[in-house]
């Protein structure tokens, strides 16, 4: 904690003046047990205003009632008309206004503080999400990058999956890479899966037809791109895509086949 940083917002002047709250009091009350600068400053600050009131309400040494032992017999005198002393001395009260108002504009430059603290804090959260998002973009063009240069890899087999008669117009890719036993799904022209299914993709055999699972295509509503790499460890004759229910299921429901195609024997 940098002391007289803290002493230099003019907290403790509000402390001395009443006017915090009962939290904001006993937080400084524990820094001035912990921090001699701060009690001292405290202290200082109290006899400043005790000093304050002090001298305000000194009485006047030419006032009526120290001049008075000085008349002797005048005031005996019928000539002489006693002066009648003031309801108050109003000059007994200047010390406690000035202390009231010194409170009031101590507060006003606390609060000022208070909101440029603020503002900055406001202004350093939204240059760190703006600092994130340009890292997100940066990142999210490095993987775009590396994804293109997969997809244009010479031993990649690019098999086109066209649509079914439960959806004509779908149409989706399957890019193959055997050596590493992957394919890469381009989902770009399949609808959006209704709540609660999840777009399944399969390898077959085709004679007699053997379906193997390869995976999901999770998260689909909120992929930018559509592309998905599964594993594929198996020597595949076709591709397919069905629509089931979230989870999957151990087998294709053929009803609800979207995509089809068949790896080229070429």
């Amino acid at each position: 904690m940098n002391v007289q940083e803290y002493i230099a917002t003019g907290i403790l002047e509000l402390y001395v003046a009443g006017v915090l709250t009962e939290k904001e009091n006993l937080e400084i009350a524990a820094y001035a047990e912990e921090y001699p600068e701060i009690k001292a400053e405290i202290l200082a600050i109290e006899n400043a205003i005790l000093e304050l009131t002090r001298r305000s309400s000194t009485v006047n040494p030419y006032s009526f009632d120290t001049l008075k032992p000085k008349l002797g017999n005048l005031e005996s005198d019928t000539s002489v008309i006693p002066l009648k002393k003031e309801a108050s001395n109003w000059t007994s009260y200047v010390g406690w206004a000035a202390s009231v108002l010194l409170a009031i504009g101590l507060f006003w430059v606390y609060t000022q503080n208070e909101n440029l603290k603020s503002e900055i804090q406001l202004v350093n959260q939204q240059n760190q999400e703006l600092e994130q998002q340009i890292a997100d973009s940066d990142a999210s063009l490095e993987k775009t990058q590396e994804l293109l240069n997969t997809l244009r890899d010479k031993d990649i087999a690019v098999i086109p999956l066209g649509g079914q008669e439960v959806s004509p117009s779908s149409y989706a890719k399957a890019y193959w890479n055997k050596q590493e036993e992957k394919v890469f799904i381009d989902a770009q022209g399949l609808p959006e899966p209704p709540d609660g299914f999840v777009y399944q993709v399969w390898s077959l055999k085709l004679s007699p037809l053997t379906p193997t699972s390869m995976g999901l295509l999770e998260d689909f509503a909120t992929d930018d791109n559509k592309v998905f790499a599964l594993n594929n460890p198996n020597d595949s004759e076709a591709f397919g895509i069905t629509l089931e229910p979230e989870g999957g299921s151990e087998s294709p429901t053929l009803e609800q086949l979207y995509a089809l195609g068949v790896v080229s024997t070429s």
